[in-house]
């Protein structure tokens, strides 16, 4: 007896009967059926899956036939094959050791062909230092990509030219952080960067000019969860702290103000709105700013908004 193997679609997908959406994937008749009416929505449904079945995750890297995906943080996409250093043959035997030198030499050669120009030297050293920086302020890997990218772009119009290899990734990598909506300060990326913050910024607006990166500026809010939790506060904190910044924003209390500034002063507040008390050093160390713009912020946050603490 052949076991029927079904799949959820997609929640978009409606049936055009009775418009229900609980639809499943019969891959052994090939039908797409909706579960509500009952309806064959297309008798000819194609599996687009492997046709082979893995149980574990050895049996799935034998059976695969293709490599993993382009890695654009490596200079060469990941495209390029490596000697690995075990001296051992496809089927786990120890090479004996009178192959060893000539394997020595294979991977020498290997590793001088896989970078063969200057460009590509310097390509391969820009992204091992946009690596280390985001390794460093542990930044996702999908940061790391965007990041990636854009350098790539960079090089591809020649605006490296003239600027340091340190400071193009430096750039590359605040940019990326704001496109994908994992802010960092000019000051968080000069601490893990060999470049001061200064030409950090102007290399910066340089790539967004140059490449016309569409960002939108950093808000308040996009700070606040990091600060809470580096803080050690509760989701009650936090939830008020994004609270006051929705009403800030909405009489326009942010606007020409530093979006770390106007999250640290809110955060302050709400700690002690909701019992968890830090001081303003705490929050300013957190937060990289001084204890005098959290006051400043502070006092404007408590009169506008009326929030019954006081100044």
């Amino acid at each position: 007896m052949v076991k029927k193997k079904k799949e959820e679609v997609e929640e978009t997908t409606e049936c055009p009967e009775c418009g229900g959406q609980h639809l499943t994937q019969d891959y052994v008749r090939g039908e797409l059926v909706c579960e509500d009416c009952g309806l064959v929505i297309d008798d000819s449904f194609m599996d687009q899956g492997p046709e082979w079945r893995a149980f574990d995750q050895e049996q799935r890297d034998k059976r695969a036939r293709t490599g993993a995906p382009m890695n654009y943080t490596v200079h060469d996409k990941g495209l390029s094959t490596m000697i690995g250093w075990k001296n051992k043959d496809s089927y786990g035997k120890s090479i004996p050791t009178r192959n060893r030198a000539q394997l020595y030499r294979l991977r020498k050669w290997q590793r001088r062909i896989r970078v063969g120009s200057a460009s590509e030297r310097n390509l391969a050293s820009a992204l091992s230092e946009l690596d280390r920086i985001a390794s460093d302020m542990g930044l996702p890997r999908n940061v790391r990509e965007a990041a990636a990218m854009v350098y790539r772009k960079a090089v591809e119009k020649n605006l490296i030219r003239g600027r340091s290899i340190e400071g193009v990734a430096a750039a590359a990598l605040y940019a990326a952080c704001r496109q994908c909506a994992v802010p960092r300060t000019l000051d968080e990326i000069a601490n893990s960067s060999r470049v001061d913050r200064k030409e950090i910024g102007r290399t910066y607006r340089f790539l967004t000019r140059e490449l016309q990166l569409k960002l939108m500026p950093t808000s308040p809010e996009d700070y606040t969860p990091r600060f809470c939790s580096e803080l050690g506060l509760n989701e009650d904190t936090r939830s008020k702290a994004i609270e006051i910044l929705q009403q800030a924003a909405e009489k326009e209390l942010t606007s020409g103000r530093g979006p770390t500034g106007v999250a640290a002063a809110a955060i302050y507040v709400a700690s002690i709105l909701c019992g968890e008390r830090k001081t303003q050093r705490e929050v300013a160390d957190v937060a990289g700013v001084t204890e005098v713009t959290i006051r400043n912020r502070y006092k404007e946050l408590a009169e506008e908004l009326d929030l019954g603490v006081v100044l």
